[in-house]
């Protein structure tokens, strides 16, 4: 493709791509390439083979995204940055691979590697050995490096948990004295470090190093509260150190359960009382839980659906406790007020119940399940639903759109769940709701 132009031999894989590599990782499927020609006219020549669509430029920053069907490749020119206070948008130049290699994040995401030959290159001097002896540096001063992006301290975060890697020396204490400039980074950004964090199996030790960091308050403010707020004598630990061992019980590939155990008790240091027995009491913690999580994952940008799956468990994490006695009616209830994310509830509370002291009591979430699977081979989701429709019951009690609809249709919804009429007797449904709409005009109208 670029063989017999000036670009063979200039072209250098960088940063991920070779990095994974020279650790034996799987490559990623979006590639660097740096080169100190002209990216944009080598997008453009490769656009003009036939070898990818038409490229999206950035002409300012000199790059280009190009699209294949097996990777998205990033052209670079080579550049040199200079950041304002306030600003996230740098002014560029052309400059060296080694200018270039200087201001990228840490040393060992400056590692070139020659697309025609395959030579690996290390322009800093200390990026393969860094790589080697496990060390996160920055290639300048630490402050400098995070004044000019702010985002690399919360990747400083990533890497070195994802990796493994002590910091250099001053690393961490760079990241405490500039943690404030984090509050010009936008929301996305946030959102997408956060959930590759979260994606770790050591997902934890993040939200720890945040903590300590001083950068939780850019992340999930709400969480800091929870330090040092003590739960009684079934716990062994405070709310904080719960959520952790929570969050660390469940799924790295689920993402929507994870930030179900990171929000699942948010609202425990505002709900605490303690009772004159001394035992220590978290009343509606999950419904306001549930409100928390909302506010806070909609600041963050997350997807409106997500938004929702999380909120309802975090608001349902309690509710296999809930009842006394856990009957068909209660199952039925359960199946229909969680939907798909049932089975991820029932995941939820054995994570929750993994943060607890070893020996407390706690739900038999095996024999609930049971019950459960029970209740859905007999009756399936989709039949615990009224027999009637909307445009059914407003024919039969001749009403318009409106709440009177939906509180009839809630009423036999209700009468299914608690197995009093069948999904599919019409006729008997039609006699319930010609009954229920009675006692409600003679609860409005009383002689």
């Amino acid at each position: 493709m670029t063989l017999g132009t000036p670009y063979e031999g200039r072209l250098w894989l960088v940063g991920g791509a070779v990095r994974d590599e020279l650790l034996g990782l799987p490559a990623p499927t979006d590639l660097d390439v740096v080169t100190d020609l002209d990216a944009l006219e080598l997008a453009r020549l490769v656009h003009e083979s036939g070898a990818s669509g038409p490229p999206v430029v950035y002409p300012r920053f000199g790059t280009a995204m190009v699209r294949f069907p097996e990777a998205n490749l990033e052209l670079v020119t080579a550049r040199s940055e200079s950041y304002g206070r306030e600003s996230r948008k740098p002014w560029v130049r052309p400059a060296t691979l080694e200018e270039d290699a200087r201001r990228r994040d840490f040393t060992l995401n400056a590692i070139l590697q020659n697309v025609h030959t395959g030579q690996v290159a290390d322009p800093l001097g200390v990026g393969l050995s860094d790589l080697q002896d496990r060390v996160l540096r920055t290639p300048l001063d630490p402050a400098a490096t995070f004044d000019d992006d702010p985002l690399r301290m919360l990747r400083a975060v990533r890497f070195r948990r994802r990796f493994g890697l002590t910091p250099a020396e001053g690393l961490l204490d760079a990241v405490k004295a500039c943690s404030d400039r984090l509050a010009i980074v936008s929301a996305e950004r946030v959102r997408d470090e956060f959930v590759r964090m979260l994606e770790l199996p050591n997902a934890a030790l993040c939200l720890q190093d945040l903590l300590d960091l001083d950068l939780l308050r850019f992340v999930v403010p709400e969480l800091a509260d929870a330090v040092g707020v003590e739960q009684g004598d079934h716990h062994h630990c405070d709310v904080w150190g719960h959520t952790l061992l929570v969050l660390s019980a469940t799924d790295p590939r689920d993402l929507t359960l994870r930030l179900a155990a990171l929000f699942h008790d948010v609202a425990k240091p505002r709900t605490r009382t303690v009772e004159a027995d001394g035992r220590v009491r978290f009343f509606g913690h999950e419904t306001l839980g549930a409100e928390i999580a909302r506010e806070r994952l909609r600041a963050l940008r997350f997807a409106t659906d997500q938004v929702d799956e999380v909120a309802l468990l975090v608001r349902n994490h309690m509710r296999l406790g809930s009842s006394p006695r856990f009957t068909d009616t209660v199952a039925r209830r359960l199946i229909r007020a969680m939907g798909e994310n049932l089975d991820r509830l029932f995941r939820l509370v054995r994570a929750d119940i993994a943060g607890h002291a070893p020996g407390v009591p706690m739900v038999d979430v095996d024999a609930i399940e049971a019950i459960v699977a029970r209740v859905r081979r007999e009756t399936p989701m989709e039949t615990l639903d009224s027999p009637l429709s909307g445009e059914q019951i407003m024919s039969a009690l001749g009403l318009a759109p409106g709440p009177t609809v939906g509180a009839a249709k809630a009423h036999l919804s209700e009468l299914v769940i608690r197995g009093e009429l069948s999904p599919l007797d019409q006729a008997k449904a039609r006699r319930l709701l010609d009954a229920w709409a009675k006692r409600r005009a003679g609860n409005r109208h009383p002689k």
